[in-house]
């Protein structure tokens, strides 16, 4: 059934939101738009609440008092944010959590890992023939590297990342509206957790130079993690953070393609890079929305939602804000200032956010390097996923090396 109206990119159909898969998340673009200028906050058919404002979205998500992150007693497996307690906990448990995995997961940690990403990066690349003139970049590039990385930060077994890619699949296929996507992800997830429980038992009888080692033996004030805690964010790492620098590059290479000559400007000036990365988390955010649940009674932009409801914040459109964002749908590579909440704000600003800038920087530069042209493949079919996440399942390019 068309929903768009002719000759616009409309819906004319307001009472659910569009898909991404379909088409690439333009239907949905101008439904948010569309609901941002009419109907701020929104209630769907199954009771839940919607905000589509920036003000609003920053509101909703930072306000932890009146919009809380413990969804947990009023949703499925199919509508939770991706497991991990930091995304699912309030003040004060939140901060004592977050302090002492922030010990652990440090800036400098993230800073080393800078040369082995470089070596990472250039040994997929390898497997590029030399005279390849296709390759699909999501399976040479954008899935590997960060599963490779993540497994190797935690020191997890090579063999074992066959592991993560399933579970990893298994969020990216969830979609609302099929609850049989929930179920899988619940059997993900308590695979996952089963598999994740033994290394943690392993690094406490035998302590090892890695990430989850750190986790284990992180402590302030004699407080220390519990194993929960430590499974629960290193799930949180493993699924969320891989997801993140997946979308990321894929969308890189989309946003380029639809600015002309936006590969060879870019590639021209090394300087682009980072803001480059900026501006595609502002258009296609990994994770479009996240959700809270009242407190209390709640009135925003002027429409009471009730205690107990679940609300909707809308990343995605809050990046598309015009009131935030001067010619919003206009792909800038420097535009400043880039305030964009691709990964969150305030206390649940993403920890992973450093790891995912520094991948997808590294990645560019020897993209960049590696070859002179790189184009979506003429007439390419480009899926995108159908679940809560924006970006593609594959991606084929074309390319002419240096």
């Amino acid at each position: 059934m068309d929903t768009t109206a002719p000759g616009t990119d409309v819906p004319t159909d307001l009472t659910t939101a569009p898909e991404i898969a379909p088409d690439g998340g333009a239907a949905l673009l101008a439904w948010l738009g569309k609901m941002r200028a009419d109907t701020p906050v929104w209630q769907d058919g199954t009771g839940a609440w919607h905000v589509f404002r920036s003000a609003d979205v920053r509101r909703v998500s930072t306000d932890a008092q009146l919009f809380s992150s413990d969804t947990t007693r009023l949703t499925s497996p199919g509508d939770q944010a991706p497991p991990g307690t930091l995304l699912v906990i309030d003040p004060p448990e939140h901060r004592k959590l977050r302090r002492l995995v922030s010990q652990a997961f440090t800036p400098k940690v993230v800073a080393d890992l800078a040369p082995r990403i470089t070596e990472v990066t250039r040994e997929l690349l390898a497997a590029v023939e030399p005279d390849a003139t296709e390759f699909d970049l999501v399976d040479v590039l954008a899935y590997p590297l960060p599963v490779i990385v993540i497994a190797e930060l935690l020191g997890v077994p090579s063999a074992d990342r066959a592991l993560f890619r399933r579970w990893a699949e298994a969020l990216m296929a969830l979609q609302v509206d099929d609850p049989s996507t929930g179920e899988q992800l619940a059997v993900a997830i308590e695979e996952m957790e089963a598999y994740l429980n033994a290394q943690i038992r392993d690094r406490r009888a035998r302590p090892r130079e890695d990430l989850l080692t750190r986790l284990v033996e992180s402590s302030i004030d004699g407080e220390r993690l519990t194993d929960e805690e430590v499974g629960n964010f290193t799930a949180l790492l493993l699924l969320a953070g891989h997801v993140t620098t997946t979308m990321l590059l894929g969308n890189v290479l989309l946003c380029l393609e639809d600015a002309p000559g936006g590969y060879e400007r870019v590639r021209a000036d090394p300087s682009a890079v980072e803001p480059l990365l900026e501006e595609v988390l502002r258009l296609r955010p990994p994770f479009p929305r996240v959700v809270r649940v009242t407190t209390a009674d709640a009135e925003v932009a002027g429409t009471v939602i009730p205690a107990d409801s679940l609300v909707w914040a809308w990343v995605v459109s809050a990046n598309h804000d015009e009131r935030e964002f001067p010619d919003p749908e206009r792909f800038d590579v420097r535009r400043k200032p880039n305030t964009h909440a691709a990964f969150g704000h305030g206390i649940h600003f993403c920890l992973g956010a450093p790891l995912a800038r520094l991948e997808g920087r590294i990645a560019l530069d020897l993209l960049f390097e590696r070859f002179e042209h790189l184009r979506v493949a003429p007439g390419a079919q480009v899926p995108f996923h159908a679940g809560g996440v924006y970006g593609v399942q594959r991606l084929p390019v074309t390319t002419r090396p240096r």
